[in-house]
């Protein structure tokens, strides 16, 4: 719409606000703290319960029924031209202030605080958030709780950013739609570390029927719970949820799993008992059932070699005295203390190693490797030697090892067996190039030589010459079958 010159004349003069001049350089700067003076005293309306009773009164002195001031409002006194804009970014004493930005945003500020629009001149506020971006151009303001709404007045990034950085608190999260949501959000993310700061706090602060039951159709957040839970021990809402999921096997495992928290051998055994009949799979039943049997066992076990050892009547304790109890070790562990004080007895006492193999269906090689590693470790080579020793129908003897006999050799230097011993074992290993390497390492130089000999390899023989002593028996032995001309050397 043109204007005469009279008409703007009369329009300015009449008006409340006054026209930019270049004249007057402190009105930018008075009207921005005349704003900002403006916003903040909004703080002392917005905390009051009774604000809604309130009567709102525009910048230009007409009542309205909400806080109805606009930034495009403030935008457009800030100056009338766009020229004088121009002009005043390029005066030297306004610089500071010509870099600030214009907004242009066609909120007010009532419709970021309340929801609400200007009548005719205002998108609302779904329209703003779906439209626009996530931008605010006016101060976030104190409100009570009871009247905060997510969607409006957080963005989910930010509140993710702050969890994350450990200074975010999600107590205005109070309504059981707003706690879902943002645990969807979570999710939806794919970090762990948020989704478990979320279920902490849905944890505290929803009943555990609830809980679980809105768990239970969110499969990523119910595995991050368990995880959780079982983490920080805590067995009873563990045992709880998987009850309320009808997990029997799972709630059988946790039940079983609070054995660890009892010490006493007695009391354990017991629950151990109580274990038992819990649904838990065939295997885990079996499982169960010998951890209980084997308890058992280690408990008579135990009371009967302290008093034998505090007695000092049998010589085996006397030499080793026990450096441990044998109360609540492992199955292997407890074979290997029986083959080491208790490895002659008869078949029927508890603490036979026989009646342990038999009892808990121990394979041939664990009890073999376990029995050798014990006898071996007293210097006991006749038990070595009846260990691998077999019989046929026949009556004839044979050595046989279900481990190899290549292993055996290897356990047998760990405990510094004798060189007699170490070669009888070495001749049996049937692989030649393992025998040679295992003979060499372990200097039975007899069992080189004979090796090359059998192999007719002369270069070989001469060869390993020079590593063993001068004038030992060993270079005597080689000298003679060098000189034999009743070998044919292939080379």
């Amino acid at each position: 719409m043109n204007r005469t010159k009279g008409d703007e004349e009369e329009y300015w003069n009449s008006s409340k606000f006054k026209a930019f001049t270049f004249d007057d350089e402190d009105d930018e700067l008075s009207q921005l703290k005349e704003s900002k003076r403006a916003v903040n005293s909004l703080r002392d309306f917005v905390d009051d319960d009774d604000d809604d009773d309130l009567e709102r009164v525009s910048w230009s002195g007409e009542a309205v029924g909400s806080i109805s001031w606009s930034i495009r409002e403030t935008a457009g006194n800030s100056g009338s031209t766009h020229e004088g804009r121009e002009q005043l970014k390029s005066r030297n004493s306004f610089s500071s202030y010509a870099q600030l930005p214009k907004p242009t945003s066609t909120y007010s500020l009532s419709s970021f605080f309340r929801g609400r629009t200007r009548p005719g001149s205002f998108q609302s506020l779904s329209d703003a958030l779906s439209d626009t971006p996530a931008k605010s151009y006016a101060p976030e303001l104190g409100r009570p709780k009871g009247e905060y709404r997510v969607s409006y007045s957080i963005h989910w990034c930010d509140t993710f950013h702050m969890l994350l950085c450990q200074v975010c608190s999600l107590e205005r999260f109070r309504s059981l739609q707003d706690k879902l949501q943002l645990l969807e959000e979570a999710v939806s993310m794919h970090d762990g570390n948020v989704i478990t700061a979320v279920l902490i706090f849905l944890k505290r602060t929803l009943s555990k029927d609830i809980l679980f039951r809105e768990l239970e159709v969110r499969q990523v957040a119910l595995r991050h719970l368990i995880h959780f839970l079982k983490e920080i021990g805590d067995q009873k809402l563990l045992l709880d949820l998987f009850r309320f999921l009808d997990r029997t096997e799972e709630l059988a495992l946790s039940h079983y799993r609070e054995h660890l928290n009892i010490q006493d051998p007695d009391k354990r055994k017991e629950f151990l008992k109580t274990c038992v009949g819990l649904p838990f799979s065939a295997e885990d039943s079996a499982h169960i059932q010998d951890h209980y049997t084997l308890l058992e066992r280690q408990i008579i076990i135990e009371a009967n070699d302290r008093h034998l050892e505090s007695a000092g009547q049998t010589e085996i304790f006397r030499k080793h005295p026990r450096k441990a109890s044998i109360l609540n070790m492992p199955l292997v562990t407890t074979l290997f203390y029986s083959c080491f004080y208790h490895y002659t007895e008869a078949e029927g006492t508890f603490s036979s190693p026989v009646n342990l193999k038999k009892t808990f269906k121990i394979p041939d090689k664990q009890y073999v490797l376990t029995a050798l590693a014990a006898r071996a470790k007293l210097r006991a080579w006749n038990d070595v030697d009846a260990l691998f020793t077999t019989k046929n129908w026949l009556g004839y003897t044979k050595k046989r090892a279900p481990i190899g006999f290549h292993r055996v050799v290897e356990i047998l230097h760990k405990n510094n067996a004798p060189v007699q011993i170490l070669q009888e074992y070495v001749n049996l290993v049937e692989d030649v190039d393992t025998k040679l390497n295992l003979a060499t390492k372990f200097k039975c130089h007899d069992v080189v030589i004979d090796t090359y000999r059998d192999l007719k390899d002369r270069q070989q023989l001469l060869a390993y010459r020079s590593k063993v002593d001068k004038g030992s028996a060993e270079e005597e032995k080689i000298d003679a079958l060098l000189s034999s001309s009743q070998i044919r050397w292939k080379n």
